[in-house]
């Protein structure tokens, strides 16, 4: 769930320690200071008067400070902060009930404590699985871990790791290869593990502003972006469901050798190797870059396995860098950008059919989604539940065993040739509907993301494409589209893209611009096109009410050079404010938008939509 929704759900009270921490980082002159006074500027009584929008914004602009404060709060090695985190950032984890989490505690403690078990008895069996060059890097990282915590005791002094020892530590285990789990079983093998109280334990999260807790529905929720926030301080550089992705489509072989690296029970099956891999906390980076390789492979083949991999398995063309560390992190920015697309691939009513079709054919498949994201609800293919805990159709697909995906589709008539989760997302996918929910996506000409939420275009049909769904939208919203009036005004030299017509005489001119640029900022060249339509209507004795302007997002240079202008009623709209104001009318009482409230330079989305709902 979304920062923004979660604040909207939230009394003040409760947002209280989030609140805290951001003024405290704003206090200390942050890298985007002057971006935040901006949006602080509009208030007068500081952050804690500022709307859910903006603070959400102003957390974004923060996002490397609190990460950092973050990080400094594992510096008390005792505190659990790794058990904790490595929960709540579970696909599936971010909303709980108080007494769920209790329960998902409680079972990780005792699991650690069986592992560690197990590994202590690895380590004076001769003849356990672990090779012995494993078995060496074990005993280095437990024997600098053992001084680091025991050499206080001998000075006469609270045992306890020093930042410095805790810095010296981590750069031992990325160099030694060790796995967030390896290092967690060690760790705990000589630090004292206890089960503490479950309300000091959320207390604490609260404080450090990583999670929010409702008292009135003793439900925890962690927001999107800081799960993503929180992946990157424990060095999981993607989420569970996209690690998921990439080992389905390596053979046997080579998952059975991750596994053998990684101390996983080699008579675990394919299925449960991955799940343990996943589990393990072994590093996607460390996995592309060495894991999935024959030793002797050379680095000109490892490019060539990981290109097939990502165009042929994961579908994603064209993946940039020329080294194989660029190409990783490529792969690792490409689903960071997915998982931040609110779009789901299908249409959200295709979402809806795809899991009422998949509970008739599969009605096992309820219980193991629960179990897979660690749901408490009893019933949980519903998409708008699912969508709240950022679980979207593929990632459900992408669980289901090959024979029941076979069954499931011969049971519902889905194209059988080629492959089988491509074939069911196109199946339910509502194709007018499903472009509606990427428009800002078009706007931005992202192919990529397009590609990804199920969306097969060509790059030279995209501004057209804007153009079409902005005339959808428009008509949507209860206005005339005119295009005879438009075709009977346009010449060779001048064509306007879209025509709202008020009657008497009376229009509003639409301007489509995509840009894959960020900030839309060529306000010479567009201004002098939109007083050249301009100057075509009121040759035609037409009344221009409104001139305006639709892109993905403007420059503030462009901004500012519209405020000056003298000579057009200009308003510039977004994409993404465009698409809002459109989902908020639909449940208006109004049956055609009311224009006047067009009225700002750059069109103020939160006053609109909450003028529609009086």
């Amino acid at each position: 769930m979304k920062l923004e929704k979660i604040l909207d759900k939230l009394g003040s009270i409760e947002k209280n320690s989030f609140i805290k921490i951001i003024d405290n980082i704003i206090s200390k002159s942050p890298k985007n200071a002057k971006q935040i006074d901006k949006i602080l500027s509009s208030s007068d009584k500081g952050l804690k008067s500022v709307d859910n929008q903006n603070i959400s914004k102003i957390f974004a602009l923060t996002a490397g400070e609190f990460q950092e404060h973050i990080k400094c709060e594992f510096q008390e090695i005792t505190s659990q902060l790794d058990i904790l985190i490595d929960i709540i950032i579970r696909d599936g984890n971010c909303i709980m009930k108080q007494d769920w989490f209790s329960r998902l505690y409680e079972t990780e403690i005792k699991h650690i404590k069986s592992r560690i078990k197990t590994l202590n008895a690895d380590f004076e069996n001769d003849k356990s699985e672990l090779s012995a060059s494993r078995k060496r890097d074990y005993k280095i990282y437990k024997a600098c871990l053992h001084t680091a915590y025991h050499n206080d005791v001998e000075n006469n002094r609270d045992a306890k790791i020093t930042s410095d020892e805790l810095s010296i530590i981590l750069t031992l285990s990325k160099q030694l290869s060790l796995s967030q789990e390896e290092v967690k079983l060690i760790n705990y093998s000589i630090l004292p593990i206890k089960k503490l109280d479950i309300q000091d334990v959320i207390k604490g999260l609260k404080n450090i502003g990583v999670i929010f807790y409702s008292n009135k529905e003793n439900t925890i929720y962690v927001a999107d972006e800081m799960v993503r926030m929180l992946r990157r301080v424990r060095q999981k550089e993607v989420a569970e469901k996209f690690y998921r992705r990439t080992l389905k489509l390596l053979r046997a072989p080579i998952i059975n050798q991750i596994a053998r690296e990684h101390n996983i029970d080699r008579k675990l099956t394919y299925s449960q190797k991955i799940e343990e891999i996943i589990k393990e906390g072994v590093s996607f980076t460390s996995l592309l870059s060495e894991d999935i390789y024959k030793p002797e492979s050379t680095l000109t083949e490892k490019k060539k396995t990981l290109n097939e991999l990502c165009e042929k398995g994961l579908n994603i063309q064209n993946l940039k860098g020329s080294v194989l560390e660029e190409k990783i992190s490529s792969l690792i920015e490409h689903f960071e950008s997915v998982e931040r697309d609110e779009k789901v691939g299908i249409s959200l009513d295709g979402f809806e059919k795809l899991l009422t079709e998949l509970n008739q054919s599969l009605p096992k498949l309820n219980k193991q989604i629960r179990e897979q994201f660690e749901l408490q609800d009893e019933f949980v293919l519903k998409a708008d539940f699912l969508l709240d805990y950022n679980i979207k159709p593929r990632d459900i697909l992408d669980l289901i065993v090959k024979q029941d995906l076979t069954k499931f589709i011969k049971d519902n008539g889905i194209k059988q040739r080629g492959d089988d989760i491509l074939n069911i997302l196109e199946h339910y996918k509502d194709v007018e509907n499903l472009y509606l929910e990427n428009y800002e996506n078009v706007a931005y000409r992202n192919l990529n993301l397009l590609k990804e939420n199920g969306i097969t275009v060509k790059e030279s049909e995209l501004g057209l494409k804007f153009e079409e769904l902005t005339k959808t939208i428009f008509s949507g919203l209860g206005f005339n589209v005119d295009e005879i009036l438009k075709n009977k005004l346009n010449t060779k030299k001048d064509m306007m893209d879209i025509l709202l017509n008020l009657e008497n005489n009376e229009i509003i001119i639409v301007e489509c611009k995509t840009s894959k640029e960020r900030g839309y900022n060529k306000f010479s060249s567009v201004s002098r096109q939109l007083k050249s339509y301009q100057n075509v209507a009121l040759k035609n004795d037409l009344r221009i009410v409104k001139i305006l302007l639709v892109a993905p997002e403007f420059s503030d240079d462009f901004v500012t050079d519209c405020e000056m202008d003298t000579e057009m009623n200009l308003s510039l709209i977004t994409a993404s404010t465009l698409s809002n104001i459109s989902e908020a009318f639909k449940s208006s009482k109004y049956s055609e938008f009311p224009h006047v409230l067009f009225r700002d330079i750059v069109i103020n989305e939160e006053r609109i939509i909450k003028a529609l709902s009086k």
